[in-house]
């Protein structure tokens, strides 16, 4: 299984313009949070990347895609009916391949020399399955993420086989379904914010959305949890960090992440041990 194709999801309501949101990146360099995920999925060996946004907002998205240097396709979102409809949308564009998917309001910092998506994407085509990324997360966290459950695979420590997948559960839900042996208490593997998913996903999505119509209400947790039961599906527990820019100080955190992992760390450390003073 080979992945050369990404799709990026940014046409919600509440994240359509924090791609657009610029930052200082590890290099130096001002970067849109867009070219920094782009860089993100091209350091995977992506070469086509296809960018779900609202049609209201393809002038500004192009104005950053064409300084990005990368192969990038727009795809509309005309009805807000889920994230799992937005992956849907993208249908066309993936054609019956694998694809790497990232949201738009997250961006990664790997601890090690290889990228987060790097990794996921490697793991996924020596496996030849989906694949989710998943972090250990505390369970006051558990209403902002898709959650899974799941049995370590053997002498693989890192790689779990998903059995249960729930969409931001309650703290009981989790404790009743989503346990995973070896994590801390009060601890359970959230998503990470970028999946690869097969051709299966796709054909889940579509019965989904036939199935909701106008309703909409579409998740991608849900295609997950049915395509847990019907075919082999991974998650890879990552130790990088992921940063949510959409809640309360996102932007600034990710900031701040990207500066302290980035070429300008000794200088940015003056520079908060000053402000801090």
């Amino acid at each position: 299984m080979k992945i050369t194709k990404a799709v990026i999801t940014a046409a919600k309501k509440s994240e359509r313009h924090l791609p657009l949101q610029k930052l200082i990146d590890r290099d130096g360099a001002e970067k849109s949070v867009l070219e920094i995920l782009i860089g993100e999925a091209v350091q995977a060996g992506i070469s086509d990347i296809g960018v779900v946004i609202d049609p209201a907002d393809t002038k500004a998205y192009q104005a950053v895609a064409n300084s990005s240097g990368a192969q990038v396709s727009f795809i509309p979102q005309t009805e807000k009916l889920g994230h799992g409809h937005a992956i849907f949308c993208a249908r066309a564009f993936t054609a019956g391949e694998p694809f790497l998917h990232l949201v738009g309001d997250h961006l990664y910092v790997s601890k090690s020399g290889q990228g987060c998506a790097q990794h996921l994407v490697a793991v996924a085509e020596q496996e030849e399955c989906s694949v989710s990324a998943v972090q250990a997360t505390r369970e006051s966290q558990l209403p902002l993420y898709g959650t899974i459950g799941g049995s370590r695979l053997t002498n693989q420590p890192d790689l779990y086989r998903v059995s249960d997948v729930l969409e931001k559960p309650t703290p009981t839900l989790a404790e009743q379904h989503l346990i995973v042996s070896g994590l801390r208490a009060g601890h359970y593997l959230c998503f990470f914010g970028m999946h690869v998913l097969t051709p299966s996903v796709m054909e889940i999505l579509d019965e989904q959305v036939a199935a909701a119509g106008q309703a909409g209400g579409v998740t991608l947790s849900g295609a997950l949890q049915i395509l847990s039961g019907r075919e082999k599906y991974l998650a890879l527990q990552k130790e990088d960090q992921r940063y949510d820019l959409g809640v309360k100080y996102g932007l600034l955190e990710a900031q701040l992440a990207l500066a302290l992992a980035g070429d300008d760390r000794d200088e940015v450390l003056v520079k908060l041990v000053s402000l801090l003073v």
